[in-house]
């Protein structure tokens, strides 16, 4: 069995597109687990080459896709830009 770690956690703000978000908040809620560690293991097991995501979660996350009506892949993934207007207002100029 794997030891547990203590680590120190720290608050972000991050912008993502609003439907990715939409999906990756269900999920996590569908998996009882927090956005952020949910965060955590799909970016730990990215940093490996592993597959953060079984069978079961990719049906889940292809269902709520659907859903939330997101149709990004990874090919978008760095050809996303911003419509004007959409900038959260709340942010610091």
């Amino acid at each position: 069995m794997t030891k547990r770690k203590t680590v120190v956690r720290v608050q972000t703000g991050v912008r993502m597109e609003k439907r990715l978000l939409q999906v990756l908040k269900a999920l996590a809620e569908t998996l009882d687990l927090s956005l952020g560690d949910l965060f955590e293991g799909i970016v730990l097991h990215a940093f490996e080459s592993k597959p953060p995501f079984g069978r079961e979660s990719l049906a889940k996350i292809e269902g709520l896709k659907k859903i939330y009506g997101l149709d990004l892949t990874a090919a978008d993934s760095h050809l996303l830009r911003e419509t004007r207007g959409t900038k959260d207002r709340r942010a610091a100029p």
